[in-house]
């Protein structure tokens, strides 16, 4: 498959290249090097599809194991926040499971891109290509599992006959762009880092354990916002937003979960939360520039260690 990609796509470098490319004369221009991408797009698709392939390989159920992991979610945390454990937010599970969307996408795509250039050895020592769409093609690979589990989330809308913010539903498309943005250009930072330091994969999994927790998926926005209001001033709310994926979790939740489908005694819970459209637009920004930041880094960072990745791989 990817030999037929490559020669498809001219990934096959010229006489002479190769030890070029190797010994770091490649341009470094993070502009060129995304160029490059997009110019062996066969290829990086073909990679995508195996990393799709390679996940579910030898799985009797396949790509519906993606709607397990939201199923499960969806079910639990029903029955455990509205019997045992009441949380006091209607549907808990829905506002969950939209935090989940987004967080889950950029971990998973960020994990799966550290590990790409050395799981993928063999092939990085034997032809020539764009090194960089090994970890895009590894993050590109989660969006089947994040489009499986929107639609579990829907269906459970439709089941509590709860309608999304149809006025604001193209905030998503914005919202997920960012999230896969700032995957890629994590995952390039430290997939070039992972080839040297092979702790970094290992460090990569309590930062996310932290990360989920400064997040506000397991408790609302309104709690974090109102807690940073108490104790520093109405105006230090904007400290919630130097987490740049908080802004992204809270985009699907106010659009999915939408909690104006509720009583005006169930909304003051999310009063921080119903806000208009233009503040989320001003917050997405944040997330925007920290994406263009991370990717500008990534790619540089990736760069310059390229070179390397043969002699330690």
């Amino acid at each position: 498959m990817l030999t037929a990609a490559s020669s498809g796509s001219n990934a096959a470098a010229p006489p002479g290249r190769a030890g070029l490319v190797e010994a770091g004369f490649r341009s470094p221009n993070p502009l060129s090097r995304l160029r490059d991408v997009v110019r062996h797009r066969e290829l990086l698709v073909n990679l995508t599809r195996r990393e799709i392939k390679v996940r579910h390989k030898n799985s009797i159920l396949g790509v519906a194991w993606n709607l397990m992991n939201p199923l499960l979610y969806l079910t639990i945390f029903s029955l455990v926040f509205t019997f045992l454990l009441p949380s006091g937010v209607p549907r808990y599970a829905l506002n969950l499971l939209a935090g989940l969307l987004v967080y889950d996408l950029f971990s998973a795509g960020t994990t799966g891109a550290t590990s790409s250039v050395v799981a993928n050895s063999p092939l990085v020592k034997k032809i020539w290509f764009p090194r960089e769409i090994l970890p895009v093609a590894a993050v590109a690979s989660n969006i089947v599992p994040f489009l499986s589990r929107l639609a579990i989330l829907c269906i459970g809308l439709a089941v509590f006959r709860q309608s999304p913010e149809w006025s604001m539903i193209w905030l998503l498309v914005p919202a997920m762009v960012i999230t896969l943005t700032m995957a890629v250009g994590l995952g390039l930072m430290l997939a070039a880092l992972n080839v040297f330091f092979r702790d970094v994969q290992h460090f990569l999994e309590l930062a996310f354990l932290a990360l989920f927790w400064f997040t506000p998926i397991v408790y609302p926005y309104d709690f974090i916002g109102n807690a940073i209001r108490d104790r520093f001033g109405v105006g230090a709310e904007w400290l919630a937003m130097l987490n740049p994926i908080t802004p992204l979790v809270i985009t699907f939740q106010r659009v999915l979960y939408n909690p104006t489908n509720f009583s005006a005694e169930q909304q003051e819970q999310f009063t921080l939360l119903l806000r208009p459209t233009s503040w989320y637009l001003q917050n997405m920004v944040v997330s925007a520039v920290a994406a263009v930041i991370l990717l500008f880094f990534g790619l540089r960072v990736f760069a310059r260690l390229e070179g390397s990745f043969a002699e330690r791989l």
